[in-house]
């Protein structure tokens, strides 16, 4: 992309700290703020303002490596990005892309991790890339609802109209993308059934669970699933090769319940949003799965005595 726009890359990637020889080595990992840097000064240096969006141009769900094989296999568009989702680390540690659902819209938003700095170019990179991934699992020609970018609007637009489409938000609270509810759940066109165990079992060898426990699975499915509108009992102990009676009758055995993990979950996720700051009560309130602000509140009175506006002072 750099010899595209006239740059020699080379001398580029040593000023932001990188030996081009690494990107010949298959392991490894390049540092994020490094990456970022690089394509500031290569968008600088051009004269390109949608310099990251024309590094997405050739991008797809196989840019992901493993975790594009294995979200390629899943049925569905929901699991598919569910499983980009959850192993998103496995490929980039830098981002954390979140999946929340409302009202027949689903919101896919892009953060950086706790400490990282992204630049626009990074930004704009990450957010195109992962509207590619979801191209590549539903129709073509399909569009996203809207898109949306924290950054100002660029001098010249033409390029996130030609990759988002006419309906973009600058200046705007988030990062990401928001569809149809409905786009989730259409079938995954890359699916093939018969590779779907291969690819599950591969992995289970490249990502082990980090709870091997009944308990430490179902804890990870909520958190999961918990922003979406299709966290339950039922939809996780078919995740898990179980009926929900039988799922009930293994936590009893741990001294767990649903319910209990559940209010755990929630009140991990609660403070720490809380505490960070950087959403409001009605967005954190929408991420724990609860319909109403008011339903919120009520739940965190009573696991916290006080009210969640109360709760930095307490």
């Amino acid at each position: 992309m750099a010899q595209s726009v006239g740059l020699n890359p080379h001398p580029l990637m040593r000023v932001a700290g990188i030996d081009p020889a690494s990107f010949a080595a298959t392991q490894g990992w390049i540092a994020a703020k490094s990456v970022s840097e690089l394509l500031e000064l290569s968008a600088s240096q051009s004269g390109r303002d949608d310099f990251g969006l024309r590094m997405s141009l050739d991008r797809g769900v196989s840019n992901l490596g493993p975790v594009g094989l294995i979200a390629r296999e899943e049925p569905d568009v929901r699991s598919a990005l569910g499983i980009v989702l959850r192993h998103m680390k496995l490929h980039n540690e830098a981002i954390r892309l979140d999946l929340t659902e409302s009202r027949g819209l689903a919101t896919i938003r892009v953060t950086p991790m706790d400490g990282m700095i992204l630049g626009q170019q990074s930004v704009d990179l990450v957010v195109a890339s992962t509207l590619r991934v979801l191209c590549d699992f539903l129709p073509d020609e399909w569009l996203p609802i809207s898109t949306c970018f924290t950054h100002a609007a660029p001098a010249d637009d033409e390029m996130h109209i030609r990759i988002f489409g006419p309906s973009i938000h600058f200046d705007h609270e988030i990062d990401g993308i928001i569809i149809a509810t409905s786009d989730l759940d259409a079938p995954n066109r890359l699916s093939n059934p018969v590779l779907r165990p291969f690819a599950q079992e591969y992995l289970g060898l490249l990502a082990p669970p980090e709870n091997p426990s009944l308990a430490g699975q179902v804890r990870d499915l909520i958190a999961t699933l918990l922003p979406t509108e299709h966290c339950s009992v039922t939809r996780i102990a078919r995740s898990l090769g179980m009926d929900r009676r039988t799922l009930h009758r293994r936590l009893a055995q741990s001294g767990e319940t649903y319910s209990s993990i559940l209010d755990a979950v929630r009140r991990d996720h609660a403070t720490m949003s809380i505490e960070r700051g950087d959403r409001s009560l009605t967005e954190i309130s929408v991420e724990l799965g609860f319909s109403e602000l008011s339903a919120f509140s009520r739940w965190f009175r009573q696991q916290f005595g006080c009210s969640p506006k109360a709760w930095p002072q307490q």
